[in-house]
């Protein structure tokens, strides 16, 4: 995949006499084998590049420079030894950097659990053109921000400009609504408007469409589709989502009808679309995404494009600020509406807002299986992973690094599915990056300690660690809060409020962080208690900001309490979230009203929307 080289190298002055160059890595002409990694851009400030090769060097990632003025040069690299908060002392993400082909004597990624700028010593450069390469030499998560070149031996890194901060943004047009966030929720939503007659801009911040059903994560389509009382909620995320395990679940229900037969023949034909999570790529169906929006007309999509800025005028959303994660390249987009469909809530956050994290007390919202006192415990992250097997024996090497299991802690599996999760008791916005971290070190801790001393090393000599997630799995973070909060009570006693909407069908299944007792390290799995519901409808009123006038919400971060979160948080129903957004947001352009205007005005006729459910183009 090829990206405009754009910004990436910066020549200013210092002062009358010192120069510097600043190189973001991400912006490389090739990354090579090295992955872009924005998870955690809002808190460190930008994205950067992660060597992810599962234990085998990953490929150089190259650029070139230009250096007007010879002279001696120091030079500095921001990474950080990501295995050091644990005290670890083997650094795993080790890494060199070439010039013009020769090393330069220095290794990076060993001497700080925080990112810092490491002294790569002084370098005299000669005027013209220069091609700098990033070399990883264990393939173990090596990273590397940037790197800076300056003739100013006193310049404190930290004050130094990024490109990004002296550009001026583009103008990326005007929009009826705009969307922020490309996962299943975001795609639905931005569909359904646009359908309806919506000019519509979808941001994504990843180079694929998806978000946990992308291959980059592989969690599966859950929840049901198709349910009373609007049973054609559901038709686009049928069509977006194609067939696999839930499809299959239905089909086998009601075995006669055509679509049933269908679906059956399909997975006759590839059984390996039933692996729900930690599957092969191709059953995540990227292309599938992409294809339907690039053929929506009324969709403007900017695919790794970061929103880190909006402007308001008093209680409205005016526009937002997408930064693109390669080459830093800053654009406005004004839009009239607003859907926060980035599970994080990042855009809500960006906008003030309100919203809550972790879990409500007893007291505060009457449900019986909330805790006594709040507190900041949230589902966690998902790190999944799976192995093949292979015609030989291979190898995999020790990671003393890593998680110590022995034969009493090792976890007897060939693939990681939703139990190998993280972080439920860390923050998952602000500790995104440990938490992975954290997910990474179990992973190969327990892959190593199978292939190299456990008592099943024979059964997996001919197995090799085939795919590991680096973007990770999130089930739970901000909430925004809407005009009603959904309960565990309204899901329990199957509450019908007037403003139904969607219908929401999974259990109430809420996850717990399990003990490995004698690790000696925090859980990296998880339990959960899934008490059963009949299906349930959700209010309107969960799907749009309280104090945010033209802001929509579809997906995990919709208005609801962490225990009601346990059932809506599927992205099938989180699809059908992003279908009725899309049709309110239709008439707030035709009525030029607000999203609450339509709970209180022209609800009769998002009634009528989702009767019929989103139109189909075919037809």
């Amino acid at each position: 995949m090829s990206f405009i080289f754009i910004f990436v190298v910066c020549l200013f002055s210092c002062s009358h006499t010192e120069t510097t160059i600043f190189l973001e890595a991400e912006s490389f002409v090739n990354t090579g084998g090295w992955s872009v990694d924005n998870q955690s851009m809002m808190q460190m400030g930008s994205p950067y590049l992660i060597a992810h090769g599962l234990g085998n060097p990953v490929e150089d990632a190259v650029t070139d420079f230009y250096v007007e003025t010879p002279g001696y040069y120091r030079m500095l690299v921001r990474t950080r030894d990501w295995t050091r908060p644990w005290g670890a002392k083997e650094s795993p993400g080790r890494f060199q950097i070439y010039l013009n082909g020769a090393e330069l004597g220095k290794i990076f990624g060993m001497e700080d659990s925080l990112w810092h700028w490491q002294n790569g010593g002084l370098i005299y450069l000669n005027k013209g053109k220069f091609t700098i390469a990033l070399h990883d030499l264990t393939g173990f998560d090596a990273r590397c921000d940037a790197i800076i070149f300056t003739t100013d031996m006193k310049a404190d890194p930290c004050l130094i400009k990024r490109p990004c901060e002296i550009q001026i943004p583009e103008d990326g047009g005007t929009y009826d609504l705009v969307v922020v966030g490309g996962g299943i929720a975001g795609c639905c939503t931005a569909i359904s408007a646009a359908r309806l007659g919506c000019k519509v801009a979808l941001v994504h911040n990843r180079p694929i469409l998806g978000g946990n059903n992308s291959s980059e994560v592989r969690v599966g389509l859950s929840g049901r589709i198709f349910q009373q009382p609007y049973p054609k909620l559901g038709k686009l995320m049928d069509e977006l989502g194609g067939v696999g395990f839930w499809n299959k679940v239905e089909a086998l229900e009601n075995p006669e009808t055509e679509r049933s037969k269908h679906i059956m023949e399909v997975l006759l034909k590839s059984p390996e679309k039933t692996i729900h999570n930690a599957g092969p790529a191709s059953n995540y169906e990227d292309g599938r995404k992409l294809s339907l929006i690039q053929n929506e007309k009324n969709i403007t999509l900017f695919l790794n494009t970061q929103v880190i800025k909006s402007e308001k005028d008093a209680s409205r959303i005016l526009s937002v600020t997408g930064r693109n994660i390669f080459t830093g390249k800053d654009i406005i987009l004004n839009g009239s509406l607003f859907a926060d469909c980035t599970g994080d809530a990042n855009l809500g956050y960006l906008a003030g807002a309100d919203f809550r994290m972790g879990r409500e007390s007893k007291t505060e919202t009457g449900e019986k299986d909330a805790p006594e006192s709040s507190d900041r415990m949230t589902m966690g992250m998902s790190v999944q992973w799976y192995s093949t097997e292979v015609d030989s024996i291979c190898t995999f090497p020790d990671c003393p690094w890593a998680i110590n299991f022995d034969e009493t802690t090792f976890v007897n599996t060939e693939r990681g599915d939703w139990q190998w999760e993280a972080g439920l008791n860390n923050d998952q916005i602000t500790e995104t990056e440990y938490i992975r971290d954290h997910a990474l070190r179990a992973v190969y801790g327990n892959w190593s300690y199978i292939k190299n001393h456990s008592s099943q090393k024979d059964k997996f000599s001919k197995r090799k660690l085939e795919w590991v997630a680096f973007i990770g799995g999130k089930r739970e973070s901000r909430r925004l809060l809407g005009d009603y909060i959904l309960k565990e009570d309204d899901l329990l006693n199957c509450v019908n409020y007037d403003d139904a909407t969607f219908t929401t069908t999974w259990e109430i299944d809420l996850h717990y962080p399990k003990v490995t007792p004698g690790l000696g390290e925090d859980p990296f799995l998880a339990d959960n208690v899934a008490p059963q519901i009949k299906p349930c409808t959700v209010p309107y009123r969960c799907l749009y900001s309280r104090n945010i006038d033209n802001l929509f919400m579809a997906g995990r971060d919709i208005s609801a309490t962490h225990i009601a979160l346990g059932s809506i948080r599927v992205m099938r129903t989180g699809g059908m979230m992003g279908e009725v957004v899309g049709m309110a947001a239709s008439i707030c352009k035709n009525k030029s009203v607000a999203p609450r205007d339509v709970y209180k005005y022209y609800f009769p006729e998002l009634k009528s929307l989702m009767r019929r459910g989103v139109p189909d183009p075919s037809r």
